[in-house]
């Protein structure tokens, strides 16, 4: 679609500068993609941080609906919110940062990821008080972030002396490399976790993320865990093709005015026009998530794209001028017609038109990023997804 999205005069009216149209049926038929690339594994979903900004709520919902009984989320609070919306799924919490939380994973139904011996020890007491609790065993295999050592797991393992009250559900690990398939790495952390899996025989095993699914069986084990390649972002050449865009962000035209050549555009009069240029002036800025990195000009951090970020309406791509600043951008409209754009219009920031992966490559990120920036100043439109096994 070429065109900015037609939706009520109330964007306006509600003091909005700029909209996301969030298609919960792409989202739902992705899940579903990366569901026949996990086979014979189950396919889990990674919602954290907002439902990666989209809105926790709507995205669990919608993926429950297309069948989806496994989620993870960062922290104890984000899990609560999902459980409303997934009653029977699982809800695994990856930050599970004790103590402290205990009483919202067992009231929420809560499986808490453990990351350290002292998580671990801190669980069983909680185990011995209150009685058992599914859990989750995080075990480190070459990223140095969360996660038991090698030994520390084996161990464990081997520990016929463990309460009967710890009896983890799942055990975890995490690739550093997979957006890099010939990376060493995988091969190591693969090797790594196939001797823990083993030692815990008869427990769940999940390993790969969305790239990791893309790895290949031997990476798979009984669960994938894909995150960004459920809402259209890429992780690696291997996935971009196979999963649709998800959400298209717009930013509304408040002013269209003309400047000179030889005038310049915003901070520090970085941009000078070459040409006499009409310019629309956006509400949308770095306090919204599009990055300062995006600017024309006077960004010093960019490396492979000199030239700056666009935006996209009525067919063409339309430049950013000069720097963005923290509630506003400007960007050249002078190809299109006089009057093709006016105040109240839309301009494409990422979507159909312009890939979410092509604008993160420009600020110098990833799509993650950007997806997680947006913020409370955008208003929300749900297209709505079919229920689907």
């Amino acid at each position: 679609m070429n065109e900015p999205h037609d939706i009520a005069e109330s964007d306006i009216d509600e003091g909005f500068g700029a909209r996301l149209t969030i298609d919960l049926q792409a989202l739902a038929d992705n899940w579903r993609k990366m569901r026949e690339h996990s086979s014979p594994a189950r396919c889990s979903a990674v919602i954290k941080a907002n439902g990666y900004g989209l809105g926790a709520e709507p995205v669990a919902t919608s993926l429950y609906d297309a069948g989806c009984r496994d989620f993870f989320v960062a922290t104890a609070r984000e899990g609560a919110v999902v459980r409303q919306h997934a009653p029977d799924a699982r809800i695994f919490v990856m930050n599970c940062i004790l103590p402290g939380i205990e009483e919202t994973c067992r009231v929420a139904e809560l499986v808490p990821v453990l990351a350290s011996m002292e998580h671990v020890a801190l669980w069983t007491q909680a185990c011995i008080d209150n009685g058992e609790h599914p859990c989750a065993l995080q075990v480190d295999t070459g990223m140095n972030r969360l996660g038991l050592s090698i030994d520390e797991a084996a161990a464990l393992a081997d520990d016929v002396t463990r309460p009967p009250g710890f009896s983890p559900v799942l055990v975890m690990s995490h690739l550093a490399c997979a957006d890099e398939p010939e990376h060493p790495l995988n091969d190591q952390q693969l090797a790594a976790f196939r001797d823990i899996a083993e030692a815990f025989g008869g427990v769940e095993a999940s390993l790969a993320n969305s790239a990791g699914i893309m790895l290949g069986d031997a990476y798979r084990f009984d669960l994938t865990r894909p995150g960004i390649a459920l809402f259209g972002g890429a992780v690696g050449d291997h996935v971009r093709p196979l999963t649709d865009p998800v959400v298209s962000a717009e930013a509304r035209i408040i002013t269209v005015r003309e400047a000179k050549r030889g005038e310049t555009v915003s901070y520090g009069g970085t941009m000078t026009l070459r040409r006499d240029s009409r310019i629309a002036i956006c509400s949308i800025g770095y306090a919204d998530g599009y990055m300062r990195a995006l600017s024309g000009t006077g960004v010093t951090l960019r490396g492979h794209h000199p030239e700056g970020g666009h935006g996209f309406a009525c067919g063409h791509k339309l430049p950013v001028l000069g720097r963005v600043t923290m509630d506003m951008t400007a960007f050249d409209i002078t190809d299109l017609p006089a009057g093709s754009l006016k105040a109240g219009d839309f301009i494409e920031l990422f979507g159909k038109n312009v890939p979410l992966d092509d604008v993160a490559a420009t600020a110098g990120t990833i799509g993650y990023e950007l997806l997680t920036l947006l913020g409370s100043r955008y208003r929300r439109h749900y297209l709505p997804a079919g229920k689907s096994g």
